[in-house]
């Protein structure tokens, strides 16, 4: 017998028990009359086995009780078992959907809206596309090479849902074979994009890295992932997220370098997630495709950081001079609260 809350499921070996019992026959006797091994008798009884038809004729002529008694309480068991299993499965999805931050996805439009348990479970479920949440024990993609800016208890399964939704939208996109020798070759031409405005490069950039092999998904941050960007591998393509996390064109230049890499020094191919030393690798480059050593540190030297500076050197190494202030900050040239008016804000539509 198995049961759940509202459910109670009895197999029909609990009434030939009964049954025998009643007539005074021993387990073994009864397993001679039927014809089969004590053994398989026993786990009919203790509902291991299914009750066949074959079975359900024997207890015909052993117990004088028609097949289809037998047939019926097999059935109405396996129903009775499965929405027991059922039952008890959505008791463990429920607690599995409370670590995801359901509310703030489901403003975002990727979940309905409810506070009913059992429903945020089944639409989630239908986000990620399993039969159950239980099957999702490894929350991060494999290989997945992402960057973030901080730690919480609740930021794998943020970035669960994250990735997710960067997969789902990149199966909307059609791109060419994977090439990472034609992505090198295209650093450059990426790169001067950073001063055009987002209703431009937008389009080039997913139309370049499309050539290449990349699917590139704009999408919102969310909550507790503390998430920039992520990229991984989905059958033939690569699937690039990138959020405008902040909305400044330092961070979110910095964090599209930052996964170009990934993808160049194939750290999304690793079956654990990317290092220290590989995350670190990603910042160096794309510190230096932003604004090389050389360059940066001429105009260090100079020891001039008036907002007339700054624009005079994005300038003259062609770059917006957000990406020069968002820098000089970072290395503390520059308090954070100066000159932010310089800092463009990006307004991506997702």
């Amino acid at each position: 017998m198995r049961y759940s809350k509202s459910t109670i499921a009895i197999p029909p070996g609990a009434t030939i028990r009964e049954q025998i019992e009643n007539r005074g026959i021993k387990q073994k006797e009864f397993a001679l009359r039927m014809g089969l091994s004590e053994k398989h008798v026993s786990r009919l009884i203790n509902g291991q086995v299914e009750l066949t038809q074959d079975v359900a004729l024997r207890l015909e002529s052993v117990l004088g009780v028609p097949a289809t008694f037998w047939s019926n309480l097999e059935v109405m068991y396996r129903e009775k078992l499965a929405r027991v299993i059922a039952e008890e499965e959505m008791e463990k999805d429920i607690e599995v959907a409370r670590l995801f931050p359901y509310a703030k996805i489901a403003t975002l439009g990727w979940v309905e809206k409810t506070r009913n348990a059992e429903k945020k479970v089944l639409e989630l479920r239908r986000f990620f596309e399993v039969a159950k949440l239980e099957l999702l024990d490894n929350l991060r993609i494999l290989g997945i090479a992402y960057r973030k800016t901080g730690e919480s208890g609740i930021s794998d399964y943020s970035l669960a849902v994250w990735a997710q939704k960067a997969r789902l939208e990149a199966r909307k996109y059609n791109v060419l074979p994977i090439n990472i020798s034609k992505l090198k070759s295209e650093i450059p031409k990426i790169r001067e994009m950073t001063t055009k405005k987002p209703e431009v490069f937008c389009k080039e950039l997913v139309d370049t890295l499309a050539e290449c092999g990349i699917a590139l998904i704009f999408l919102p941050h969310i909550g507790g992932s503390f998430l920039h960007g992520a990229t991984f591998y989905d059958g033939k393509k690569i699937v690039m997220g990138l959020t405008v996390r902040g909305k400044y064109a330092d961070k979110f230049w910095f964090s599209l370098f930052h996964e170009l890499h990934h993808i160049i020094s194939g750290h999304i191919s690793n079956v654990e997630e990317t290092t220290p030393i590989e995350e670190n690798d990603s910042d160096i480059f794309a510190q230096d495709t932003l604004i090389s050593p050389t360059d940066f540190d001429d105009f260090v030297k100079t020891g001039n950081f008036s907002k007339e500076s700054i624009f005079s050197f994005a300038n003259k190494i062609s770059i917006s001079p957000g990406i020069v202030l968002g820098r000089l900050q970072k290395e503390n040239y520059i308090p954070y609260d100066r000159f932010n008016d310089v800092k463009e804000k990006y307004e991506i539509e997702y």
